[in-house]
């Protein structure tokens, strides 16, 4: 991906990130790259991460995403990063499988609310019901049951040096891989 022009410049690679329904610890991995940050930028423009303040996704290269899906707010994003991405990579196990988020995908999401929320017949308690808030879905799907998802990186969460020989592997065009030993799950 990342390579010249033809005026010699070296064109470089797009990157976005998001996160959906989890703990943002895959972006806390990606941010524990430390100075190696400093090397990503120099082959990679930044578009809605956490290193910049972009709330919606322009076009762009590749796309990190972590967290499942668990409300509409999280299917609009996700289809949005999606449309604009040409290369989308879900990001831990919350965006491959539901993760710690799909553990209230046994329960009926009314009883989840009841019981998050309290008796709607005490005074003070109850679901809100409120239109800022993101309408809730029946569970957590993982994010390849909404969109097409062209490359996964398992771990909970994965390493930063898994990240990055992930992350560079694609902007030089390679096939990412992962030795076993380099897979986290904490």
């Amino acid at each position: 991906m990342y390579g010249v022009n033809p005026s010699k410049t070296p064109v470089k690679v797009r990157l976005a990130t998001t996160s959906l329904a989890g703990c943002f610890g895959c972006h806390m991995s990606l941010l524990d790259i430390d100075e190696r940050l400093l090397e990503l930028a120099e082959i990679a423009e930044f578009d809605r991460t956490p290193l910049t303040d972009i709330k919606h996704c322009g076009r762009c290269d590749i796309a990190l995403i972590e967290g499942g899906v668990c409300n509409a707010e999280n299917v609009h994003v996700l289809r949005e990063l999606r449309a604009n991405a040409k290369i989308l990579v879900a990001v831990g196990a919350c965006a491959i499988n539901g993760g710690l988020p799909a553990m209230r995908n046994s329960l009926a999401i009314g009883d989840v609310l009841h019981k998050v929320y309290g008796d709607p017949e005490r005074e003070g308690t109850g679901v809100p019901n409120d239109l800022e808030l993101p309408l809730p879905l029946d569970k957590v799907y993982p994010i390849n049951e909404v969109v097409r998802v062209d490359y996964f990186l398992p771990g909970c969460p994965p390493s930063a040096d898994a990240i990055w020989r992930y992350l560079t592997a694609l902007i030089l065009g390679h096939m990412p891989r992962l030795e076993p030993m380099a897979m986290n799950y904490d």
